[in-house]
């Protein structure tokens, strides 16, 4: 059998780590087409009528356990099948258990859980480990097959848990039949020797068994293709003009005014003003270094979405249209948007030129995971995706002092010139206002809602069980804290705007490379970040960069770098939680870009303002097998495709998504709304910089908003309620007294702009 000819059919049973199954076998295998389905997409006996279109079957890992229908869906009975319908198999984690059940195993909970540890496994050196030395192999797993007294199934690869007291299955072959299987992660990130090579051994074994029986595939035709469409990598973007109808140049101003910070700026452009709309993305600490100052005027276009909606509002001034999306869903509604809007021209050092700014809800991702959203209750809800449209921008360089004036509407220079008389005056009289609150949040009537300490433990428990049970490898568990604000002294001026007051102290008290101030009504967004999500450079050959962060120790006098690497870097727990984010990341960028996905820092531990973070960087570019055309790559439509597929951040669900994602909303009393998705911008030259919504705070204001999209206000406008969320990655090493005070440790930065007592935050 001819290498060109391989077809590969790949059973994803609903896991974080299936394209990285794809890449690898890929890269063992170049020439091989790789089709991917899930479990549950073909009936058993439908699935049967293909199997001889494909050279090999990969029965993927997944959540759950085999013993569940629902979990394994119709890749169960694969190993089954007749004779006449018998075609090489590889199983992975889930894959083996399937495997093992079928020929008289048994399936039994692993005296410690391994959810991305490393183990070195021995084996014997014969069949897939043909040739491979010496085996460190990262498992995801928290239950194993059992294989006592069975003589169909050969053991081929094992590890010993528990102090070596227990033998592990590590991996597997049948007697008779084509089919080997491993326990661990062959396309983790982290395992060595038995990754490619296992693959590729499989692969050698496969065309041989397929060559003895003279076994050739039948041609690829119309209705295999109806079935499973379009090999892997198969990105199918909306279908938009690849000519743009406004093609706008970028009209740039450069000053040096290193006495100019991004306070004064704001404050001489209407931030003091509640009733008018209001973006900025500031670099308040290292390593960020530019900072992004929206200046809207009365027509800059402003997006709402609500999940579950057929419609979006586009409001321009008084004009509020309600726009059906029809076939279409809103991303690609957005990406079109955007692809009438292409700018050229800008200072290329420059991150943005113009473009939409705002952020997407942690519910938009659920509904990107097709994961019904249910009511939010009685509460008005805030827009799950909130943008609006810059057209005049100032850019400040933390590094020089020099401060950039754009716009990219035609012939805009009086604008440029007024500003620069307006920025060069203000340098002049050298009348910087307070970067500081100058209203104490406490001259408000202040009622604090924390969540329930014990109820929290109780959930960590809980997590710990689905863990132990194999429904998933890490679940990010979260809560909201409610602050009720009355009697605000300066609510009704418009000279002076509670919520800027907030983010002034806010930076003072925390100050982040991602922080943002959000006025986009009815939602106020007060953010500091520490976390970036996803960047895209400018197209061509655009760079997609996603650095998450799992492992955080707070500075203090005693905690040097060296005793942050041991707390962080030496912590099987952190990288852990770290790996298992990579991994999923790694995912999520091998199903837009293809191939070409690296990880360029894993587990580095990087000093910021006020903390030591483990931080990893994983980037991806688009490969030539990549379907989309100049246009898409022309106007970022990639990196909002990847923005869209990404969603939710995986630091803040845990893996396999979907599954985590769905068992956190059985254990989290309300929907988190702003909380723990993103914000950030998507470039007219496109590219984009999104960052993870944490330490952060909001709150729902709909008295200024599009009539159309909000409910009626609160009848007391000098009253406040803002939403803090906070959480911890729950793993099956977590201690619930500890992640019940490392979840106070997040609240505590954001609790202080309130006047929340030290005292009683325990």
């Amino acid at each position: 059998m001819s290498p060109a000819t391989e077809r590969v059919l790949l059973v994803d049973s609903y896991d974080s780590f299936t394209f990285n199954l794809a890449a690898l076998c890929r890269r063992a295998v170049p020439d091989c087409s790789i089709h991917i389905i899930k479990n549950d997409q073909l009936t058993f006996a439908d699935l049967l009528s293909y199997t001889d279109y494909f050279s090999a079957i990969i029965v993927g890992p997944g959540p759950g356990s085999p013993d569940i229908p629902e979990d394994i869906g119709a890749a169960n009975h694969l190993w089954r099948v007749d004779n006449t319908h018998l075609v090489p198999i590889f199983g992975v984690c889930l894959g083996l258990q399937s495997l093992a059940t079928q020929y008289g195993g048994i399936i039994k909970r692993l005296p410690v859980v391994k959810h991305g540890q490393v183990s070195v496994v021995e084996h014997t050196g014969g069949d897939i480990f043909k040739g491979v030395g010496v085996v460190k192999a990262v498992r995801y797993h928290s239950l194993h097959a059992d294989l006592t007294g069975n003589e169909d199934l050969e053991e081929l690869a094992w590890t010993f848990d528990n102090d070596e007291n227990t033998r592990i299955v590590m991996a597997l072959k049948h007697s008779k039949r084509p089919f080997w299987a491993v326990q661990y992660h062959p396309e983790s990130v982290l395992t060595e020797g038995g990754g490619i090579e296992v693959m590729f051994n499989f692969w050698c074994l496969a065309r041989s068994w397929n060559a003895a029986r003279n076994r050739s595939l039948l041609p690829w035709d119309g209705k295999a293709s109806t079935v499973f469409g379009s090999p892997w990598p198969n990105l199918l973007l909306p279908s938009i003009s690849k000519y743009c109808t406004d093609s706008r140049t970028v009209l740039t101003t450069t000053l040096h005014l290193p006495d100019l910070n991004a306070v004064t700026i704001c404050e001489l452009f209407n931030v003091t003003n509640d009733k008018s709309p209001f973006v900025m993305l500031e670099s308040a600490a290292a390593p960020g270094r530019y900072t992004i100052i929206g200046c809207l005027h009365t027509t800059s276009p402003h997006i709402t979405y609500s999940v579950g909606n057929d419609f979006l509002h586009l409001q321009q001034g008084e004009s509020c249209a309600r726009i059906p999306l029809g076939s279409r869903d809103v991303w690609s509604w957005v990406s079109a948007f955007m692809n009438q809007r292409k700018a050229s021209g800008g200072l290329s050092n420059l991150p943005f030129w113009g473009g939409l700014v705002g952020y997407m809800s942690y519910e938009i991702g659920v509904e990107s995971l097709s994961i019904p959203i249910t009511a939010a209750g009685e509460r008005p809800r805030h827009p799950d995706m909130n943008l609006v449209f810059v057209e005049r921008s100032i850019i400040l360089d933390s590094n020089d002092g020099t401060v950039y004036l754009q716009s990219i509407l035609e012939g805009d220079h009086k604008w440029l010139a007024d500003t620069t008389e307006l920025l060069r005056s203000a340098a002049q009289r050298h009348s910087t206002p307070s970067t500081n609150g100058t209203h104490s949040s406490v001259d408000a009537r202040a009622t604090f809602s924390l969540p329930d300490g014990e109820t929290y433990k109780s959930r960590v428990s809980i997590c710990q069980e689905h863990l132990y049970a194999g429904e998933s490898y890490e679940l990010c568990l979260t809560a909201p804290t409610r602050i009720t604000l009355r009697d605000l002294p300066w609510a009704a001026s418009e000279t002076q705007s509670p919520s800027w007051e907030r983010y002034k102290l806010l930076r003072k008290l925390n100050p982040a490379p991602h922080a943002g101030y959000l006025r986009l009504h009815p939602t106020t967004l007060v953010a500091s970040s520490p976390e970036r999500f996803l960047s895209f450079s400018r197209p061509p050959g655009a760079t997609f960069q996603l650095r998450p962060i799992k492992g955080t120790v707070r500075k203090g006098p005693d905690i040097t770098r060296a005793v942050a690497e041991k707390e962080l870097r030496g912590s099987p727990k952190e990288v852990a939680g770290n790996l298992m984010i990579v991994d999923l990341i790694r995912h999520d960028l091998h199903a837009v870009v293809g191939q070409d996905v690296d990880v360029k820092q894993f587990c580095t531990v990087e000093e910021y303002s006020t903390v030591w973070q483990l931080v990893s960087v994983i980037e991806g570019k688009v490969g030539d097998t990549v379907d989309a055309p100049d246009s898409h790559r022309a106007n970022g439509a990639l990196g909002w495709e990847l923005l869209r597929r990404s969603l939710p951040p995986g630091s803040m669900t845990g893996a396999p998504k979907k599954r985590s994602v769905e068992i956190l909303r059985t254990l989290e009393d309300s929907e988190r709304n702003v909380y723990s998705g993103a914000f950030g911008y998507w470039c007219v030259s496109g590219a984009g910089d999104w960052s993870v919504t944490i330490r952060s705070c909001f709150k729902y204001d709909g008295r200024y908003s599009c009539k159309h999209t909000t409910e009626a206000p609160p009848p007391d406008d000098r009253a406040e309620e803002w939403v803090i969320g906070a959480g911890g990655a729950i793993t099956a090493l977590s201690d619930p007294e500890k992640e019940w005070e490392e979840m106070l440790i997040k609240l505590r930065s954001v609790l202080r702009v309130f006047g929340y007592p030290a005292s009683r935050e325990n």
